[in-house]
Formats: structure tokens, C-alpha cells, sequence
């Protein structure tokens, strides 16, 4: 449940997995969903996430990934705070965020020196993009990016 600096390494050396995982690619960071796996939305994230016991785990780590539209204004901060507070009343553990689309993060691998200030949320800790290895920046940009409905 918390591969946090070791998940692009440990699905490197895996097999495939019974969720749909193929053979070698990144396993999910913590208790992220697998990539694709979360296909109704960060609410529906939460929900799941939240019915595991945390005190029991020791400790948990789920990510989610928004594009800058969706926590755009007001009302798309007091989703932000909602998701959030709503996360820790269902006794979730540790939630962080990367708000960048996909599109960005393409161009700041190919043109890093135009990114040198970009840092984003990994697994536990946080980067400046530039610095992680393709296989990391590959991952991060696969993170699907949700969206409120």
C-alpha cells in the first residue's frame, strides 16, 4: 500500500497484475488507483479509498491529478475543499494533488529548460519535474486527471 519512492521500480520488475496492470509498467503509488482504474470521478476515489482502516496501515498516500480549469475560481476551490474535508470525515489519511494537465507536463519533458520551476507532487514528496527519470515523468503524466461533475 505505500510504494511511494519505489513504484516505477517495483512494476519494472513485475509481471502483470490480476487488476489489469500490464507486465512491467509502474504499479499505482499508494493507494492511488490503478491508471484508468478511476473512471467515476474523485469522489468515488475517496469513497473507496476511505473504507480501508488507516490507523492500521501505518500510513497511506493517495494522489489525485486536476487540470487547472476544474479548481478555477470559486466554485471550483470550495469542490477542492469539499473533496478534502469530506475525505478526512470518512477517516482518509493523506491526500495531495498535482493541478497541471497532461499537455503541459508532454511539453516540459521536451523542452525542460522552458520548465526549470516546475514541481510536482510524486509519491510522498514532491520534484522538480526536470529531475525525475523519463519512466517517473511518464508515470505522472499517465495519472488520470479528474474533474468534478
Amino acid at each position: 500500500m505505500l510504494p511511494t519512492t519505489c513504484h516505477v521500480y517495483f512494476g519494472s520488475v513485475m509481471g502483470a497484475s490480476p487488476n489489469g496492470r500490464k507486465a512491467y509498467k509502474p504499479l499505482s503509488e499508494g493507494i492511488s488507483p490503478e491508471k484508468g482504474a478511476d473512471r467515476k470521478g474523485p469522489t468515488a476515489v475517496i469513497k473507496s479509498a476511505s473504507k480501508m482502516d488507516h490507523i492500521k496501515t501505518g500510513g497511506t498516500l493517495l494522489n489525485q491529478k486536476f487540470t487547472p480549469s476544474v479548481v478555477t475560481g470559486d466554485q471550483g476551490l470550495e469542490n477542492m475543499v469539499s473533496l478534502v474535508r469530506t475525505y478526512f470525515n470518512l477517516d482518509g489519511h493523506h491526500i495531495q494533488f498535482n493541478v497541471i494537465d497532461s499537455k503541459t507536463l508532454l511539453d516540459a519533458q521536451k523542452r525542460p529548460e522552458d520548465y526549470k520551476d516546475l514541481i510536482v507532487r510524486v509519491a510522498g514528496y514532491s520534484d522538480h519535474f526536470h529531475n525525475l527519470s523519463k519512466e517517473l515523468q511518464d508515470e505522472i503524466i499517465e495519472r488520470t486527471e479528474q474533474g468534478f461533475h
